[in-house]
C-alpha cells in the first residue's frame, strides 16, 4: 500500500527533500514535525524508505458501511494509527502507549507536536504530553521535520489538492538519554519540547506563536462568531431602519 501510494505522490506532486541522510537506515526513532496540512501524514512517508506510523483518530477506522471500510484499509495501508481521542486524559495515555509500542519494535514513530493542525500556517506552542513522554520513555532519537507549503497545497476544508511542489527538511537527531527516567517530570518535559519545536522552526521558517494550536483555532472560531453576530446585528438595524423611513413616508402622504 506505501508503494502504491507514495510512488504516484512523488511523481504528482515532486516533493523535494533536505536531510534524508539523518533517518537511520534502521532502529527506532521519533519523526517531530510541524503540521500544516491534513496530506503531511502521506508526504513525509512517500519520500522515506522505511514505514512511518502515525496516530490519527479512531473515527477513521470505525465508520461504518463501504466507504468507511474504504477509508479504514487506507490509513492502515499508510501507517496510520487507530487512538481513541473521546477523552482528553485518555487520548494523550493512548498516543503515548501506541508511541512506545512502535518504538520498540525499532520502527519509525511520527507525530506532531502542536497536537492538531496550525490554523494560519504558524509554529504553534509544542504540547509537552506526548513527545517528550515517549522519547525519555524509551530514549529514541528525536528527528526534527519541517513541512514546507503543504498548507497551499490542501488548506483545511479542501477536498481537491493543489499541484504544487512540497518541501520537506529533515534535521539532525536530538539526544535526550541525560533525561532518560525523568518522564513525569513536568518541567523536563516541557524543555524537551520547547528544544524540539526551535528546531522545526528554524527547519521550516514560520512564525513562532508562544500558545497553543487550539486555543487559536478557539479565538479564530469565536472571532468568527462574534463578526457573523455582529453582521446579523447591523442587517437588523439597518432592515428597522429602512421599515422606520418607509413609515414616515407613507404618514406624510
Amino acid at each position: 500500500m506505501k508503494v502504491a501510494i507514495g510512488g504516484p505522490l512523488k511523481l504528482a506532486f515532486r516533493p523535494w527533500v533536505e536531510g534524508l541522510e539523518n533517518i537511520p537506515v534502521a532502529g527506532a526513532a521519533i519523526l517531530a514535525s510541524n503540521h500544516l496540512s491534513f496530506s503531511d501524514s502521506f508526504f513525509l512517508p512517500a519520500v522515506l524508505d522505511r514505514k512511518v506510523t502515525f496516530i490519527a483518530k479512531a473515527e477513521y477506522f470505525t465508520t461504518p458501511g463501504v466507504k468507511g471500510r474504504l477509508t479504514a484499509a487506507f490509513f492502515k495501508g499508510v501507517g496510520q494509527l487507530p487512538v481513541d481521542r473521546s477523552g482528553a486524559r485518555g487520548a494523550g495515555e493512548a498516543a503515548v502507549r501506541s508511541g512506545i509500542e512502535v518504538l520498540e519494535r525499532g520502527e519509525l514513530f511520527g507525530i506532531y507536536p502542536e497536537g492538531t493542525r496550525s490554523p494560519d500556517g504558524r509554529l504553534y506552542r509544542g504540547k509537552p504530553g506526548g513527545l517528550a513522554r515517549v522519547a525519555l520513555a524509551t530514549g529514541a532519537p528525536v528527528i526534527p521535520v519541517a513541512m514546507i507549503d503543504t498548507e497551499k497545497i490542501q488548506p483545511p476544508g479542501k477536498v481537491v489538492p493543489k499541484l504544487m511542489r512540497p518541501g520537506i527538511r529533515i534535521g539532525k537527531p536530538l539526544d535526550f538519554s541525560r533525561y532518560q527516567g525523568m518522564e513525569h517530570d513536568r518541567f523536563v518535559l516541557r524543555a524537551v519540547t520547547d528544544e524540539v519545536m526551535y528546531e522545526i522552526m528554524k527547519l521550516s521558517g514560520q512564525e513562532y506563536v508562544d500558545m497553543y494550536a487550539t486555543a487559536a483555532k478557539r479565538q479564530i472560531a469565536e472571532a468568527a462568531k462574534a463578526e457573523k453576530e455582529a453582521g446579523k446585528a447591523a442587517k437588523a438595524a439597518l432592515d428597522a431602519a429602512a421599515r422606520e423611513q418607509a413609515e414616515k413616508e407613507k404618514n406624510a402622504e
